[in-house]
């Protein structure tokens, strides 16, 4: 079974005005942290392994997740130092033999990592559509479901966003070098579009991030 590396070590600098001193995956949402809910679907889909990259207040993550939760076996890839997302899903990779699912901990897009799995692109990413928003920034695909341009933030009224939920072989990283510290998104997605075979794949299914109170209000009232 593939494993699947969750970024829990985020800030989480806009939800501070409603969630103080503890990191984003652990807001409490109807008496359990956020992250609860993603390893409740990942027990669900009977993944055995999940690495969490960890960093800003990782014990209080630790103390709670342990080395095991809901039956599933937990490893921790913890930066010492902020490593952007790149680095920590690079660094994540090093608990991981060949291939992973890369979510990320304060995102919950309800779908099925099974049909995710690409073994012939670089990269495999799952698209939500959109409608009437200006939090995201765009994908667009060819014809061949190839992934051939990010584009920045603006309103759209219509538009396929990353969902963060990723599927990859830990060789990427062997055909693009990269720093310590580096951003997932801009470093190896935009900056290596044209480059690498970048698939997107759409699921019409629930998505909820919680970076905003807003939505972490909304979450509360979804999970009931």
């Amino acid at each position: 079974m593939t494993p699947v590396i969750i970024l829990a070590g985020g800030f989480g600098t806009r939800l501070r005005t409603v969630v103080k001193d503890i990191p984003k995956p652990m807001a409490p949402i109807n008496g359990k942290p956020f992250l609860h809910y993603i390893f409740q679907e990942l027990a669900f889909q009977q993944i055995q392994q999940v690495v969490l990259s960890v960093g800003h207040l990782k014990e209080i993550i630790q103390d709670y997740f342990q080395d095991k939760y809901l039956g599933i076996d937990i490893q921790y890839a913890i930066e010492n130092e902020p490593l952007g997302t790149g680095g920590g899903i690079k660094h994540a990779f090093n608990y991981v033999e060949h291939d992973a699912f890369v979510l990320n901990g304060d995102t919950y897009f309800d779908i099925d990592l099974i049909q995710l799995k690409e073994e012939n692109c670089d990269i495999a990413i799952a698209l939500k559509p959109m409608f009437e928003f200006d939090r995201y920034g765009t994908v667009e695909l060819d014809t061949q479901n190839k992934i051939i341009a990010f584009n920045e933030k603006k309103y759209c009224t219509h538009g396929l966003i990353n969902g963060g939920v990723y599927y990859f072989n830990k060789t990427l990283f062997d055909k693009i070098p990269t720093a310590q510290k580096f951003s997932f998104e801009k470093d190896i997605l935009e900056a290596h579009t044209q480059q690498l075979n970048i698939q997107g794949k759409i699921f019409d299914n629930y998505f909820i991030d919680i970076g905003i109170p807003e939505d972490y209000e909304k979450a509360k009232n979804d999970f009931k």
